[in-house]
């Protein structure tokens, strides 16, 4: 969408404003599809709940290819939008519970190379054919995306089921089948089969083929709402609190600012062709997908929290550094090389330090810190948040930037990112090697340790 804008603004003669809300309205609808999809993949399953993305990736991206007006154009960004909400969701969450505690940040954060991917080929689709007819080039641009959604839907229906799911739905056998196939020893399948059972309130010895699920534990599983948000014990709580709070600050400090609106930054800086615009957006598409490459290889052998706090320091830097060089290139008039080079070197560095950090460990962090009985909502309160902040950022910035110039905007930004730098620093214990199912007493603190065992049992049975 970011280098189609370009051509929807001149084909449809539509305002910033207007602009703005095509940009942000898919993050709006995709609270729609995130808070939908916690329950949906409670019930239906991790898989499926992908194959329902997919379907909605399919249909958004058609009606976008189509769009003959601004309306249609919306509802398709809408429909895609729903589809975001489902997938973001639940990507992480199905890669989290099929990992090994050894090898979980890589293969959860593995959604974040795939988004970067996507976001790449956007730019590189919006170069090639920017020089398409009006009428065709942006269409195209937006209509592609319908292809690799059909192959994710073939693609999952051949993956396994979560195991944790299957247990928690009572099918052992199925569970224990596949609990051998993702782990890397037979003594880790049993211990992690073991921890599972222990924190759904089963027998962990039993080892029938199928187990019922008595009413009063789904009695229990329709309360999940009440405990989580209304009476949660204080480990819960803590949990709740860094979930929303790392997917808040993902998107507060201004990502989707430069993702989406990169060729206006570009244009302040002194880039006036539009063809140019996009080929420098191509170069956030390439340091983004190449840093979280990287994020991949470090995230479990630094850790999470190590890691989030040397991106966020390090985008505190580059915000301020942006700052600075887009004032002196609106002073000039864009006519000073030196602060466009730099201008553009800062906005990758940006891009850079958010990508080798926050934006991997946000989604990896909350796929593990919420026990199983809780991960489908409590991931989809959180991706809710990230995407009305998303869509609050996207939906302002071209405001913002007439009411307090574009680099007001970037130095406000740097601002919120000093605040999340501390929020973190007091409120993300490190998770790096803990099994899914020590969360919750990790997220106790030593005056309470006493309670842990009570803590646990009331938040299991």
């Amino acid at each position: 969408m970011s280098g189609a804008m370009i051509f929807v603004k001149k084909e449809f003669h539509i305002s910033d404003v207007k602009t703005e809300v095509l940009a942000g309205i898919l993050n709006l609808c995709a609270l729609i599809g995130s808070l939908s999809a916690g329950r949906t993949s409670d019930y239906v399953g991790r898989r499926y709940t992908i194959v329902i993305a997919s379907v909605l990736f399919f249909l958004g991206s058609v009606v976008m290819g189509y769009g003959p007006n601004y309306t249609i154009l919306l509802l398709g960004r809408c429909i895609a939008g729903v589809g975001v909400g489902f997938a973001l969701m639940i990507a992480p969450v199905y890669s989290a519970e099929v990992s090994s505690p050894s090898t979980r940040g890589f293969l959860s954060s593995l959604p974040e190379i795939g988004i970067s991917t996507g976001i790449l080929l956007g730019y590189l689709s919006n170069y090639v054919f920017a020089g398409l007819p009006l009428r065709i080039g942006w269409r195209i641009m937006l209509g592609l995306a319908a292809i690799p959604s059909v192959f994710l839907a073939i693609g999952i229906l051949r993956m396994p089921e979560s195991p944790r799911w299957l247990i928690m739905k009572g099918r052992l056998r199925e569970g224990k089948e596949i609990m051998h196939k993702v782990s890397n020893s037979p003594e880790e399948a049993e211990f992690r089969l073991r921890e599972v059972k222990r924190n759904l309130g089963m027998d962990e010895n039993c080892d029938d083929d199928v187990v019922k699920i008595s009413d009063s534990v789904k009695k229990q599983d329709e309360g999940v709402w009440k405990e989580l948000l209304l009476k949660p014990t204080k480990s819960l709580q803590r949990i709740l609190l860094a979930g929303i709070g790392i997917h808040f600050f993902e998107h507060a400090t201004g990502i989707e600012a430069v993702i989406l609106y990169s060729h206006r930054i570009f244009a302040k800086a002194g880039v006036h062709d539009h063809k140019h615009q996009i080929l420098a957006t191509c170069g956030v598409g390439l340091t983004k997908f190449s840093f979280i490459v990287l994020s991949t290889i470090l995230i479990d052998r630094v850790g999470r929290r190590k890691l989030v706090l040397t991106s966020v320091s390090g985008m505190i830097l580059a915000l301020t550094g942006l700052g600075t060089f887009l004032f002196l290139a609106e002073q000039s008039g864009g006519k000073l090389i030196w602060t466009l080079v730099l201008s553009i070197i800062t906005t990758y560095s940006y891009v850079a330090f958010f990508n080798v950090g926050l934006a991997p460990v946000t989604w990896v962090y909350t796929a593990e810190i919420f026990p199983l009985r809780y991960r489908g909502l409590g991931v989809g309160i959180g991706v809710a948040v990230n995407r009305l902040m998303n869509a609050t950022v996207s939906m302002t910035f071209l405001s913002m930037m007439s009411a307090m110039t574009i680099a007001g905007v970037f130095f406000m930004f740097a601002g919120i990112s000093v605040i999340a730098l501390i929020f973190f620093y007091f409120f993300l214990p490190e998770t790096k090697g803990k099994s899914l199912e020590e969360m919750e007493a990790l997220f106790t603190k030593s005056k309470d340790s006493k309670n842990v065992r009570k803590e646990v049992e009331i938040g299991n049975h």
